[in-house]
Order: structure tokens, then sequence, then C-alpha cells
């Protein structure tokens, strides 16, 4: 029976690259480079694929441990944040899963950053004497431990998602991953809630992105992409990397438009999320990219402010931000506004549909 996903994985997620994290250092990327394993995709299984160093495989796969030791890598996160849980993913790595893994995490300074060697990510390699030196000096080997050693299972689709709960209310910047003694990885995720530094206050910034704090916190459907996509940083890839809902049973079996273009439909679908700072919106973008036979008829944006109060009801009081606004086929749509100081921002598409990022730019201001 496959695990039910834990709460912890509706928060954000630091280590894909989709998120901005990346690999600093592999002790070994024989097989398969440590990349993979931060890839935004769901793995795959090629079954006649091989390479010149062996069977291709979807993540990161190091060789057959044959000196002392064991392999790991490090991990610097999209940004500054608390790490509340992880998924280790053992897909297809059926017979050259990692048998044990734990981690580490630290809050590395920019001058502390300066001695991580350049990567080169490529298969068939392991690192050089000189790196390891180089590395070394970070002592990442006595970083906090927020994970002891932990068996996985493999990676058969019963038994391959691996998650772990963590309970530190430390916020890092790079996380190393141990494997104990080698074998392969299929993808890594790192769940938790951003913890970046304030920006000025007159600093035009993105009040609801992933990378400032922002966190979706209850939506009404999520059937096909979760909206808390539509925060991460960077335009979508794919039509997957965004919010997208199953098509609503009670649209009308004939649909009528309303004097303004919108569409005369009795439901509607919205997600409500918490900014990263308290502040007043001036720009928003709305962008459908991908969605080209599946976008919203139309969208609106409200507000509320909530004080020290963390969590939002859809029963909230909402002051409007943006009346709502007729969508396109994959397009970004820039709309000028001026709201009150709030927290939370309530996003409704109607009367289903897809949209891939949400961009909410002001400035902050904590009354």
């Amino acid at each position: 029976m496959i695990e039910k996903a834990p709460a912890f994985t509706e928060l954000g997620e630091f280590a894909s690259i989709g998120a901005g994290g990346t690999v600093v250092f592999a002790t070994d990327d024989f097989f398969a480079p440590c990349e993979n394993m931060i890839a935004d995709s769901e793995p795959i299984f090629l079954p006649d694929k091989f390479t010149e160093y062996g069977k291709w495989m979807d993540g990161w796969e190091t060789r057959r441990k044959r000196i002392a030791g064991h392999d790991w890598c490090i991990i610097k996160l999209a940004t500054k944040c608390v790490i509340r849980g992880l998924l280790v993913d053992t897909a297809f790595f059926t017979g050259n899963y990692t048998p044990k893994y734990s981690l580490q995490a630290a809050c590395l300074t920019p001058e502390e950053e300066t001695v991580i060697p350049e990567r080169f990510s490529e298969m068939g390699s392991a690192c050089s004497e000189w790196n390891l030196q180089q590395i070394k000096l970070l002592k990442s080997e006595k970083w906090e431990e927020i994970v002891p050693s932990t068996a996985l299972q493999p990676g058969y689709e019963e038994t391959r998602l691996n998650y772990q709960k963590v309970v530190s209310d430390e916020a890092w910047t790079h996380i190393r991953l141990n494997m104990y003694p080698d074998g392969g990885i299929a993808r890594l995720r790192v769940f938790g809630e951003a913890k970046p530094e304030p920006p000025r206050e007159d600093q035009i910034i993105d009040l609801v992105s992933l990378l400032n704090g922002g966190t979706c916190q209850e939506f009404s459907n999520a059937h096909y992409g979760h909206p808390k996509n539509m925060i991460k940083p960077g335009k979508s890839q794919v039509m997957s990397d965004g919010w997208e809902t199953a098509r609503r049973l009670d649209r009308p079996n004939i649909i009528e438009a309303n004097d303004d273009g919108t569409l005369k439909v009795p439901g509607q679908e919205w997600a409500i999320f918490k900014l990263g700072f308290p502040g007043r919106i001036q720009k928003i973008c709305i962008d459908t990219a991908h969605f080209k036979g599946n976008f919203p008829d139309s969208v609106m944006v409200e507000g509320a402010y909530l004080g020290n109060i963390d969590r939002c009801s859809i029963d909230q009081t909402w002051q409007n931000i943006l009346k709502p606004k007729k969508m396109t086929a994959h397009k970004e749509h820039w709309f000028d506004c001026e709201s009150e100081v709030i927290t939370h921002i309530k996003v409704t598409m109607a009367p289903d549909g897809g949209i891939s990022r949400i961009r909410t730019y002001g400035v902050i201001d904590n009354k």
C-alpha cells in the first residue's frame, strides 16, 4: 500500500532545480549525476537505455564502493528556510538503492561559501582530491544532524516514497545528504518555510513569492496541479508545474456571457496564500503559460490583513484588489492595482482551469 503524503508536503519545496536548489558538491557521479536527484520531473525508467558506464538511471547513482568511506553530496537550498520534512524517493532503484541515509544542515555565510569549488557534473566521474580537500574546509561532517541514519526502502511503486518529518525550528541554507555507503536515490524533496532577510521598506518585491516566504494555506481543488506551484520562482516549463483544477460539474449545458465578456457560471475555484511580508500590492501578473485549452475564463484577487494571526479562512472578510479579469491562453496578464496593507490574498478563478504563476509586486509595510 502506498503511504499517504504527510501534511508537510503541502509546504514549499526548496531543493529542486525549479525552486532554485543547486548541487555544489558530490563525491561520485559514476552511473548518474547528482543533479538528476533534484530534477523537477517525476523519475522515469527506460529499460533498454544504457550508457558506456552501465544502466541509465533517472536519479543520483554512485558506483559500488571499493574504497573506504561513503558517498555524500551538498545541496544549496533555494533560500534560507526552516525544514519541516523530506521525501527521499527511490523509484526504480530496486537492487541498487541506497540502504540508509542521513541529513545534516548548516547556515553558511557568503564568505564561508567562497571555499566551495566550482562543480562540473559529468557521468562516469568522481570528485578530485583537490575538490575534496577544498570542501573539507566547510567541516560539513560536523554540521547539525537533522535526520539520523535512517533505512530506505527499495524503489518499487508501493515502497519508493520514503517520507521523513524534521523537528527543528532552525533555518538553513545548505544540506549534506549522506548515502550509507553508496547506491541510488531517484529524487530528493525538501519541504519547509522560507526565512529570507527582510528587504528595505521601499524595495518592490514579489510579496507572495515562495522565496520571500509566501505559502499556500487553503484551496478548493488541486486535481491536476497544486496552487503552491504558482508562487515558485521563474517561468513554469510544463503545464503540470502550475495550479490546475478539475472541470467543474456544475457548469451550464450552454454557457452565456456577461456584458463585460466574462462567462455566466455558477461556480469557481479558489486558493488562499499568506504573504511573506505584510505589504501593499501595486502590480499583479497572472500567467497562463502552457494553459492553451484549459485557462480560466476570469481571475479575481482579494486581500485581507490579519495582524499576527497566521491562518486565514475562506469566510474571512476580503477586500477587492483585482476585480474579475478576462484571461487568455498561454500569456502573462499584467494589472496595476493599489491595495491596503494585507497579509493574505485569495485568488479565485472562474469557472475552473489552470494558472502557471502569480506575481504580486509591492512594498512591505508592517503598519
